[in-house]
């Protein structure tokens, strides 16, 4: 499957439902994906081999992620492009609304982070 940001998607669980994305101009799910909106409307010059490889916008969320000087959160070292369904949990908030965050659709950058010396982990995900 070619994609803009030369991911390869091969191994991919969704990719069966998947339009992909040079097919769908950046939309494989009908929403947008957050590395193909960002190579296209930035271009591979933006980033140093290629946006799956070597993404300036990947260093700079793990700059920043890794920014927020957590305690006992690990450093993060690499993002995944993940789709929404995938990291959108509900919550029911006070009032018993359940809701969520992200759109089941879109395709985000995030990794599940391991907490120093536990078996929790943080959730990161950025748009």
């Amino acid at each position: 499957m070619k994609t803009i940001c030369g991911a390869d998607c091969s191994e991919c669980a969704f990719k069966e439902n998947c339009g992909g994305c040079k097919t769908t101009n950046g939309h494989p799910f009908g929403k947008s994906c957050m590395l193909a909106k960002c190579c296209s409307s930035k271009g591979f010059e933006h980033c140093d081999t290629s946006c799956s490889k070597d993404c300036k916008l990947k260093k700079q969320l793990i700059k920043e992620f890794n920014a927020l000087q957590i305690d006992d959160m690990e450093e993060v070292k690499h993002l995944n492009a993940l789709k929404g369904s995938f990291v959108n949990l509900e919550y029911t908030l006070p009032g018993g609304q359940v809701i969520k965050f992200w759109d089941d659709n879109k395709i985000y950058l995030g990794n599940q982070i391991c907490k120093n010396n536990s078996r929790r982990f943080y959730g990161l995900t950025a748009d």
